[in-house]
């Protein structure tokens, strides 16, 4: 597989994970209310974003710094409006 195909997935893949917050965000953020979210889940994916943002840094991969930096400011966001919605 050449790869433009690989890397064409990989931003396929980046965009899709970035993008798939949003629809959460927007719906909490209406309504006022994120009570059926679990805390324990969205602290747990912001931990897992810091580590894979520092992971990018640490092995100099800066798609997977930007991708999961994205990430984590969105899912960051989802558990601010959690803890403020809650």
């Amino acid at each position: 597989m050449s790869k433009l195909w690989i890397n064409a997935v990989g931003v396929a893949a980046a965009l899709c994970s970035m993008a798939s917050f949003t629809p959460q965000i927007f719906k909490m953020w209406r309504e006022r209310d994120a009570s059926s979210l679990s805390l324990g889940m969205f602290s747990l994916t912001v931990a897992g974003f810091c580590l894979w943002t520092t992971y990018g840094v640490l092995s100099e991969s800066w798609p997977v710094v930007l991708s999961n930096a994205v990430c984590l400011a969105l899912s960051a966001v989802i558990l601010g409006l959690k803890i403020r919605f809650g």
